[in-house]
């Protein structure tokens, strides 16, 4: 079933809050098999509201909805969905008087404004709402030659929102689906090339339509790989997923530093605890990045045992080699990592990377000319990489 879901409210387009119903809600119409196609946003204006749910009933089998459900002047939801449907609205006298009992338990007689809550497009059911004054609405919009489409309108409040979706919007949608579908991913981490190198690795894995379908990210030099299959259950899913997976790494090889949710600090540091090894770090090159990464990953300092932050070290491998071997020798460690700037007259900025370990440093000195946003980011993940393939021994 293709899925679509709408975000309604001025405070959405015009910046001033952030649409975070719209994540929470495409993963679980995904976990549900529904493929999510659309997510619109859209203001307190009826006409666009109008043509969002028009639209919206034209190309998607399931349309789940956000905000517009209060009692003011600017809440349209009910009216445009009307509209789109063609259908009028009328007053439910059962979710009227449900509203009624509600002010009344709080010792307050309701503003006839919210008589507005109960009006609902003509065929379209209530869905209830346990934690405010806003049912919810469902309903079924004929398109003849594609089959129904399903519309469900839920507040825009995340506490109402999603306890009406999983007793009620969840169930309604399970029950759509003449065999049950399944939709899981599986995210696997890139870094030491560009998206374009990696993509021309691997033209066939990366190709639209292909099943499982690989998507390709990139957010601060880190490149995720999605692997996305659909089944009857999960166990099917993984079935299908773990394939790609296998060819995945066998063509990157040391490329693919971890999964899901992993960074290369966790990598790190679930290596050195392994070997039982302790390391002191320096940074000199990405404004403290670093050392906060790996105090985040590592709090009680169980593998870092020093971390010192200064820009004040002087460029290059030597500078870099010397710190390395003394910040070794004076913390104990049995490794030191330097991140510190490269020679100020190479014709790119760069990095230069040193590890202290016993019997030697290895050095790196390594281009870093990148957009300024994303430098002290790539900085760090250089130094934490070089470390990686140390520790992995894939020099």
């Amino acid at each position: 079933m293709r899925g679509e879901i709408i975000a309604i409210g001025d405070e959405l387009t015009t910046g001033q809050r952030l649409d975070t119903n719209t994540q929470w809600l495409a993963s679980r119409l995904t976990d549900a098999g529904v493929h999510v196609l659309y997510h619109t946003t859209v203001a307190d204006d009826l006409r666009a509201n109008v043509d969002a749910f028009s639209a919206a009933i034209s190309r998607a089998d399931v349309v789940v909805t956000t905000g517009g459900l209060g009692p003011t002047a600017d809440d349209l939801t009910r009216e445009s969905m009307a509209a789109a449907a063609g259908v009028p609205l009328e007053l439910d006298e059962v979710s009227l008087a449900k509203i009624q009992e509600m002010f009344a338990s709080r010792g307050r007689e309701m503003p006839e404004r919210n008589r507005l809550q109960a009006m609902f497009p003509a065929g379209a059911r209530p869905i209830g709402n346990e934690h405010g004054t806003a049912p919810g609405v469902a309903m079924s919009v004929d398109r003849p030659g594609q089959g129904p489409c399903s519309l469900f309108a839920l507040p825009g409040v995340p506490a109402e929102m999603k306890p009406m979706w999983t007793d009620s919007v969840l169930p309604a949608i399970q029950t759509l689906q003449p065999a049950p579908r399944t939709i899981r991913h599986r995210r696997l981490k890139c870094f030491g090339v560009g998206e374009s190198h990696l993509e021309q690795m691997m033209p066939e894995l990366i190709a639209r339509q292909r099943e499982p379908l690989v998507g390709i990210t990139v957010h601060k030099a880190t490149i995720t790989l999605r692997i996305t299959a659909s089944g009857a259950d999960e166990a099917a899913c993984r079935a299908a997923i773990a394939p790609t997976e296998d060819e995945i790494r066998q063509t990157l090889g040391a490329l693919v530093f971890g999964e899901e949710d992993e960074e290369l600090q966790h990598v790190v540091l679930r290596a050195l605890a392994s070997l039982g090894q302790t390391l002191a770090v320096w940074d000199a090159a990405s404004d403290g990045l670093l050392v906060h990464w790996l105090a985040q990953a590592d709090p009680n300092g169980e593998v870092v045992l020093s971390s010192e932050v200064t820009p004040r070290l002087q460029r290059g491998e030597r500078a870099a080699s010397s710190a390395a071997e003394r910040l070794r020798a004076d913390r104990g460690a049995d490794l030191a990592l330097v991140l510190a700037r490269g020679e100020i007259d190479l014709p790119v900025e760069s990095v230069v990377v040193a590890i202290a370990y016993e019997g030697g440093v290895r050095l790196r000195q390594i281009p870093n000319a990148v957009h300024p946003d994303i430098n002290a980011d790539r900085s760090a993940k250089l130094a934490l990489n070089e470390l990686r393939k140390r520790l992995m021994g894939a020099e």
